[in-house]
């Protein structure tokens, strides 16, 4: 079973014009990655630039060529992410124990979200034609 742990953006992120990691709290992400890589569930982990370094497609039939691009930056922080971190474990409790190890991402002390989703599987689904052929390429 796969988990993605996803860290929620803050308005200090977005700021940042370069990142500035505060020396505290880049050594706890190190240590608790490298006990994941250690447990042997870290699949992948990293931190995004904010979202001015970005762009969104948005989709609609109404849209020359039924897509509109939009360049960062956006403004309600809350809804981006930040970061993430990529993990295989046995079981959703298995993913739950990491997760509540997972260090603060603003600091110890201070406000901060993080929101962790199962990603689907091949098995998740119905056998089908569609699903044969994506995972042959």
């Amino acid at each position: 079973m796969r988990f993605m742990i996803i860290v929620r953006s803050t308005p200090e992120f977005e700021a940042e014009p370069t990142p500035v990691p505060d020396e505290k709290l880049f050594a706890e992400m190190a240590a608790y990655h490298e006990a994941l890589a250690q447990a042997g569930v870290l699949l992948d982990a990293a931190g995004l630039q904010p979202s001015r370094m970005g762009w969104r497609i948005r989709y609609d039939a109404q849209a020359p060529k039924g897509r509109t691009v939009t360049d960062g930056p956006y403004a309600e922080s809350k809804e981006l992410i930040a970061g993430y971190t990529l993990i295989q474990v046995r079981s959703r409790e298995e993913a739950l124990e990491w997760s509540r190890r997972f260090p603060n991402p603003v600091g110890v002390g201070q406000p901060a979200e993080i929101e962790v989703r199962q990603l689907f599987e091949m098995d998740d689904f119905p056998p089908s034609n569609g699903l044969a052929r994506t995972s042959t390429t």
